[in-house]
């Protein structure tokens, strides 16, 4: 049988609530989508910072629409809601993807815009949804880290990457206590100063950068780095094209 997990909601209630006032850790057994509930919860004019935990997910979802089902230990699925005023939201899941991979470890690289990689496998994924509400737009930041190995999902021509790759024993519990302060820094810092105190960090993990890519149109072309904003730069044929739309899928070429 296998053994409870033991959340360290205390310990990361502790590091965050001085920097986040009202703020709250809730872990639930399961749930639809973590994302779905801070949602819902906003929507009725719910708002205070919360991080929601869920052990399972039964209908997670990932950028455009994709699922993302987890199971109890096998995957860390969590989302933190809270009110969000950035002068620019440009490069905003890009940040988040540099605090992650900071906070987890060295060999992580960051695959535009919003997935972590590992020896050309995805570990982890991030999904940023927001409300207005009472004229304030509340961000979600949806997280979702493999932790033990997975077969291959559907769509997928390989198994997924997972964190005891980098880190044997590592377990849900104690991947969130890593992340979860450095994520709350992040959104502070991006609110305060934009996706450029994040640029360097990204450009050292950018794992798309001189590949051949294609994209969801299937425009063809070289990948040269993201703009101060964020936005994918690729050299086309055309000539340099700037992809910033949320819609469209990035995949590097073999």
């Amino acid at each position: 049988m296998t053994a409870p997990l033991l959340w360290p909601a205390e310990a990361i209630w502790e590091a965050v609530a001085p920097r986040l006032p009202g703020f709250t850790v809730e872990v639930l057994p399961e749930i639809d989508s973590t994302n779905s509930e801070l949602m819902r919860r906003a929507r009725a004019g719910q708002t205070d910072p919360v991080l929601l935990v869920a052990q399972r997910q039964t209908a997670g979802r990932g950028r455009l629409g994709r699922g993302w089902v987890s199971s109890p230990g096998d995957s860390l699925t969590f989302s933190l809601g809270l009110p969000l005023a950035p002068a620019d939201w440009s490069g905003l899941s890009l940040a988040v993807g540099v605090a992650l991979a900071e906070a987890l470890g060295p060999g992580i690289g960051l695959k535009w815009p919003n997935d972590l990689w590992i020896d050309g496998r995805k570990l982890a994924g991030i999904l940023v949804e927001t409300a207005t509400v009472a004229g304030v737009r509340h961000t979600i930041v949806g997280i979702g880290i493999n932790i033990a190995p997975r077969p291959a999902g559907e769509g997928m021509d390989i198994a997924p990457a997972d964190l005891r790759m980098l880190w044997p024993q590592a377990d849900a519990p104690g991947a969130l206590l890593r992340v979860a302060l450095p994520l709350v820094r992040a959104l502070q810092t991006f609110e305060r100063a934009g996706f450029t105190p994040f640029e360097a960090g990204f450009a050292a993990r950018d794992l798309l950068r001189g590949r051949t890519v294609t994209l969801s149109d299937g425009t063809s072309g070289q990948a040269a780095g993201v703009a101060p904003g964020g936005a994918l730069l690729v050299h086309t044929a055309a000539g340099l094209k700037v992809v910033s739309s949320a819609e469209v899928s990035v995949r590097p070429v073999p």
